[in-house]
């Protein structure tokens, strides 16, 4: 057999290599595009990279090879396209996770989550929190690892979400009021030292809930396509804000932009734990709403259960009504002034905003319309968040966002 390689297969792999080469910049703006659901084809994919369609199938070959998507060789087309249908991309379904962890003031839970913002397992809640920040976030962690070892998923890093100001660089929980953590304790160190206990592989972060439930909205659910996106949401305790800008959080200078739950909506209000009085922290959450409505709070199940239940079963009785439309009244004005601040094109609620959304959606509308300058001028769209359990969906994408920025340098 002759050794010389035959001249009509001879350039075909270096052709193939100088495109993968060529393409390799586009590798994480591709993941990205495939990741978010914006190139659901190749065809979408050439056009949005602005690169040769063969350039494009090397890119997605390599993803592909890296068990971070799966290309479709059928090909589908949308209805009344023109021109040869194009192979589906898709996110691996059996491909690497990230661990996602949420302490809340009723409890915490621990996720592995897939590229797509797909939830693949669950672990139990805990529905206590101890006072000792490193001790919960050990217990969330195993429960983590637990899962990772059931699954026998890769894991690519994991990320945090607590109901507190994240101060940046250090990540430090500023303001854990509801969980009677101690003030600024250092979670992400904390964090990922339980991480790196655990035998876990990959970095570890650390952010603000609500943050991170706007940019898995953002992403993946009613926030995609928003270029300035403000979400205002209510869990368990207390009040939070974040704004996405351009795909990107806000978070200021140092982490701590969108406290929203300290403005005033209300003076002669309650107290406030920061101080003040009449803050939308204490005049908006679900504990605002059963005080409201002559209802005591009980142990049985979260606060943030009760009051949902209050609205969706017990709506019609006048007592509940005039809270909720209270609430509503306190949410509109502080939504009011942040879009005169912000000049948002899109308002997201989630938690039992998003329920008192749900109730009265023109009350809503109207209170923000009627405060608010640019609101006078055609109304910002306000939606109701739509993803599941959006905070520890937020917060893998924390840990997926180094492999989105470089594939080959993150999972190397």
């Amino acid at each position: 057999m002759s050794g010389k390689a035959d001249p009509r297969t001879a350039g075909e792999g270096t052709t193939s290599r100088g495109r993968l080469d060529r393409g390799r910049g586009a590798l994480g703006p591709a993941l990205e595009l495939v990741h978010t659901g914006r190139a659901p084809t190749r065809a979408v994919l050439t056009a949005e990279l602005g690169v040769t369609r063969a350039t494009a199938g090397a890119v997605a070959a390599e993803l592909e090879a890296l068990g971070l998507i799966r290309v479709d060789a059928r090909p589908g087309a949308a209805a009344g396209s023109q021109g040869r249908p194009s192979h589906r991309l898709e996110v691996a379904e059996d491909g690497p996770v990230a661990l996602a962890a949420q302490v809340h003031a009723d409890g915490f839970r621990a996720a592995l989550v897939g590229l797509g913002g797909r939830i693949v397992a669950t672990a139990p809640g805990s529905e206590t929190i101890e006072p000792d920040p490193a001790k919960v976030l050990g217990s969330v962690v195993e429960a983590g690892a637990d899962l990772l070892r059931t699954t026998g998923r890769r894991c690519v890093g994991a990320g945090l979400a607590v109901p507190s100001a994240v101060a940046e660089p250090d990540g430090l929980a500023l303001n854990p009021l509801h969980l009677a953590w101690p003030v600024g304790a250092p979670v992400r160190r904390l964090f990922a030292e339980c991480v790196r206990a655990a035998g876990i592989a990959g970095p570890a972060f650390a952010g603000n809930d609500v943050n991170l439930a706007a940019l898995a909205e953002h992403r993946h659910g009613a926030g995609r396509g928003a270029r300035d996106l403000l979400c205002v949401a209510t869990g368990h305790r207390g009040v939070g804000g974040a704004l996405v800008l351009d795909g990107r959080l806000h978070t200021g200078s140092s982490g701590l932009a969108l406290e929203v739950g300290h403005l005033t909506v209300n003076p002669e209000g309650r107290p406030c734990h920061c101080g003040g009085r009449g803050c939308l922290d204490v005049e908006a959450d679900p504990l605002a709403l059963l005080i409201e409505a002559g209802r005591a709070p009980g142990p049985e199940v979260s606060l943030l259960q009760q009051a949902n239940d209050l609205l969706r079963t017990q709506y019609a009785d006048p007592a509940v009504r005039r809270a909720a439309e209270a609430l509503i009244d306190r949410l509109g004005l502080g939504l009011a002034g942040l879009v005169n601040i912000l000049n948002p094109d899109r308002i997201i609620l989630g938690g039992l905003h998003r329920t008192l959304l749900d109730a009265d959606p023109e009350r809503l509308r109207a209170v923000v319309a009627d405060r608010s300058l640019w609101g006078q001028s055609g109304g910002v769209p306000i939606l109701p968040c739509t993803l599941d359990h959006n905070s520890l969906v937020g917060a893998a994408e924390l840990a997926w966002q180094p492999v989105l920025d470089d594939p080959l340098g993150a999972l190397r």
